[in-house]
């Protein structure tokens, strides 16, 4: 398709370098025809007869179709024989080209069309006479004298087509003149067919003079076949013409090519030098203005007619029409002349919405001109066309919907998939093709908290800024719920790490709805080919696990590596196994003590679930935690730990040391509205107090920004079960805002303990939780407890409670009561005081 405006022709004012030559050659021609037959007083009485008849055959046109293709035929060889025949050679210079005048004068063409057909008209007949004189004289009309006129009037045919080349060249290149030059047959021979007409008519005339009024009678039923006989074909080839563009649609509506071939084709039905359809920008819909003018093969970007008509049929949604046969119009003002003598301008609809204007200019010929019998067919055309836009538009929207997301408009997952395809199929070398996944933090917290319309406008917020911050040869996209994908070639995997970085710290910002402030933080998995795969899927589905191992670490980047798939590809194997190992009772629970740091007495144990696979080996809890969490078996795995942990209580051996026990929950159990019953129904059954159960949630499901949780809490504290956060620290949650939760206990996060020692930060972090919490009137408990100087450290801040490596190691039950017979103190058993506990980290590791 052409875009740019039509290429810079010659002026036709250049026509007058054939034009001079022609006319010198009529002016020569007469002087040599004036010395070698001058005219006769017959040429007085038959000249105007003759002049009348050239005049009427030039200007009527007539249309044929032979083998399927439109024939357009004039009439002038026919009077042309009867004038070579009964005129002298200068009589018929003169006449021919008066004729011509009279009919270019009637067209009201420019000067320089005028002159040139009037200097064509007198060279060819000018010429064709030279030859007429130089030929042999006949008498009569038989066979010689019919191939004397043959060869005048195809002379002057000749003539007559060469001048018109020779312009056409001229103005338009040589392709345009060799074209009409090839073009001709037709033409010739309908030349000859008329010829033969003619000398028809010169044998009848010659017979009798009579004859010319049945000649006359037989000319008038001709025309009225004729009229009617056109008025057929006219209905014909526009029905043709109009199956043809619906087939046209039809086909190209498919490949996008539907402008190319509409414009074409309704210029070519309405037989007009212009055809433009000119839609209006609408949503992501561009401008649309498009020409297509006879004899250029492409569309160009700009119209002839004018802006102010297409404006006031898109405002109005009337048709307008202007032009000699149409009426006047303000906003034409060269009505009848100049570039747009004719325009036709019709609405586009789409219901009732005009959604653009089509319109055609000038019809083809300069005599011709649009007239009201065209604004029916005009407007079918433009129904047909309105049709075939919004139906290609509706084709574009669904192909669009299809491969971009709703909400942010960014390319969903199968578009990336597909552009990714691409990619690993045309990679270079020296180059990788990245992947990178950014998972939206906390976006379930918004949604249930401030409702969804918040979480879409946090995702169009986190989507246009990655959008702004990503190179422009990224492709960016929406993968589905919290997470984006970003895609482009890199150097290597270090560079896409430290893009991955870069674009998580650009778009990591606070974000404010209304009176709310959020922080924005995302997890960034990042994969690379070849590296680490050959196809889209694979890398999607790798970049994928990258991302839900950034996951654990809050706002990390991960590379992607082949350890993490073993272990999803693990933990997907263990599904089937982790029901049939709690069917069958193959878990295990161990016991680890919680003491007293002051005197080191035994305040209860932490139940811990432990799996030990016939095939794998020790599976880690975290593995089937979230195996269970994902195949709903968590209750389940639940309620094996809280029974074992509830009867080793109640069996607790040492009555003057009663067991407390601490079962692990999952925020997920917290949404189990049934969970705290079951639990009653468990401590009556085993018969423990409720005082000596602890429930121990992280501080990620406990604080997760939402009141969800709460109403299970309470009913558990109801109940009378002591209920702990554990590994506080690792989040954003503040002791003000735990203080109003049912919460009896803090466990500080071994990360924090250990660290003590050697970081002051650590030391910090774990004197104020400390000290904060026995104001808010919660208990301490310090996890990792490792070392001596630990324990020192925890004492001289005044935390109470300790568990970890120094005092022992999770035990399985047997061990646990072994464990605690040895490092019962003798003086406290003689004393009979509450057991106290030695510190002998040798032993225990020696018991595990």
């Amino acid at each position: 398709m052409a875009t740019s405006r039509p290429p810079t022709r010659r002026t036709t004012d250049s026509a007058w370098l054939i034009t001079g030559p022609l006319a010198l050659i009529t002016v020569v021609g007469l002087i040599i025809l004036s010395l070698a037959s001058p005219p006769t007083v017959g040429d007085a009485l038959a000249a105007p007869i003759l002049l009348f008849a050239l005049v009427a055959a030039g200007t009527q046109v007539l249309q044929f179709i032979v083998l399927r293709q439109g024939l357009s035929v004039t009439l002038t060889e026919i009077p042309l024989v009867l004038a070579f025949h009964y005129l002298q050679p200068v009589t018929v210079v003169l006449v021919a080209a008066l004729a011509a005048l009279i009919g270019q004068m009637r067209r009201r063409l420019t000067p320089t069309k005028v002159w040139f057909n009037v200097a064509k008209a007198g060279a060819a007949a000018t010429v064709a006479s030279l030859v007429l004189l130089a030929m042999p004289p006949v008498e009569g009309v038989g066979p010689p004298a019919w191939g004397v006129l043959f060869v005048a009037v195809s002379t002057l045919t000749l003539v007559t087509l060469a001048a018109v080349g020779g312009v056409i060249s001229l103005l338009q290149g040589w392709q345009a003149g060799w074209q009409v030059v090839r073009s001709a047959a037709p033409t010739l021979l309908a030349a000859a067919v008329n010829v033969a007409i003619g000398l028809v008519i010169l044998i009848v005339l010659s017979s009798s003079g009579w004859a010319i009024l049945l000649l006359a009678a037989v000319a008038v039923a001709v025309a009225f076949v004729y009229r009617s006989y056109s008025r057929f074909f006219r209905q014909h080839r526009t029905l043709a013409d109009l199956y043809d563009l619906t087939k046209a649609v039809n086909q190209s509506g498919q490949d996008g090519t539907l402008v190319d071939a509409l414009l074409g084709r309704i210029r070519s039905l309405m037989q007009a030098e212009y055809a433009t359809l000119w839609l209006p920008s609408q949503g992501r819909h561009p401008e649309v203005l498009l020409t297509a003018r006879v004899d250029d093969p492409g569309l160009l970007d700009f119209a002839p007619g004018p802006t102010a008509i297409r404006q006031r049929v898109l405002e109005s949604g009337q048709r307008v029409a202007a032009g000699r046969k149409l009426g006047d119009d303000p906003d034409l003002p060269r009505t009848g002349a100049g570039p747009a003598k004719d325009v036709l301008v019709v609405p586009l609809r789409s219901g009732q919405a005009v959604i653009g204007t089509l319109e055609i200019v000038n019809r083809l010929g300069d005599t011709n001109h649009l007239t009201s019998a065209d604004i029916p067919v005009f407007e079918t055309v433009a129904a047909h066309v309105a049709v075939a836009l919004e139906n290609s538009r509706l084709v574009d929207r669904l192909r669009h919907d299809a491969y971009h997301d709703a909400l942010t408009k960014l390319p969903n997952r199968r578009r990336i998939t597909g552009a990714l395809d691409e990619a690993v199929k045309i990679r270079a070398p020296g180059e990788v093709v990245a992947v990178l996944v950014f998972d939206v933090d906390g976006l379930r917290q918004v949604n249930e908290s401030l409702g969804h319309a918040a979480g879409d406008k946090v995702l169009v917020e986190v989507a246009e800024r990655l959008r702004a911050c990503a190179p422009s040869s990224a492709l960016v996209g929406r993968a589905g719920g919290d997470e984006f994908l970003v895609t482009l070639r890199l150097e290597n995997a270090e560079a896409a790490l430290e893009l991955a970085a870069e674009l998580r710290e650009q778009i990591r910002d606070e974000m404010v709805f209304d009176a709310l402030t959020l922080d924005v933080d995302t997890a960034v998995g990042v994969a690379v080919h070849p590296d680490h795969g050959s196809d889209a899927a694979s890398l999607l589905q790798r970049v994928d696990l990258a991302a839900t191992a950034a996951k654990s670490v809050p706002g990390s980047v991960q590379l992607f590596n082949p350890a993490l798939e073993s272990r999803s590809l693990r933990r997907l194997g263990l599904a089937g196994d982790l029901r049939r190992a709690l069917d069958q009772g193959e878990l295990e629970v161990y016991f680890q003590p919680k003491v007293t740091l002051r005197d080191r007495r035994l305040l209860g144990v932490e139940c811990l679930a432990r799996w030990e696979h016939p095939t794998h080996g020790t599976v880690a809890p975290e593995d089937f935690v979230a195996v269970a969490e994902h195949t709903g078996q968590l209750g389940r795995l639940t309620e094996v730990v809280l029974r074992e942990g509830l009867r080793r209580s109640r069996d607790w051996a040492h009555a003057e040391q009663p067991l407390a026990v601490a079962v692990n929950l999952s925020a997920r159990t917290l949404t189990d509205p049934g969970f705290p019953d079951q639990v009653r129904e468990l401590l009556d059954e085993y018969g423990v107090p409720p005082q000596r159960l602890t429930f121990e949630i992280r501080e990620a499901g406990v604080l997760d920004g939402t009141d969800r949780p709460i109403p299970t809490l309470r009913r558990l504290r109801d109940l009378g079960v002591r209920l702990s956060v554990d590994d506080f620290g690792t989040g954003s949650s503040s002791l003000a805002y735990l203080r109003r939760l049912p919460v009896h206990e803090v466990k500080v996060d071994r990360a924090f303990v250990q660290g003590m020692a050697t970081d002051p930060g650590d030391l910090a972090i774990v004197n104020a939780v400390v000290t904060l919490s026995q104001q808010f009137g919660l208990a301490v408990v310090a996890e990792g407890v490792e070392s001596e100087l630990t324990l020192e450290l925890l004492q001289d801040i005044g935390c109470e409670i300790g568990q970890g490596f120094l005092f022992s190691r999770p035990l399985p039950y047997e061990r646990l009561e072994a464990w605690f017979g040895a490092q019962v103190e003798p003086e406290a058993t003689a004393a009979a005081e509450a057991p106290r506990l030695r510190v002998v980290p040798d032993r225990s590791a020696t018991l595990l």
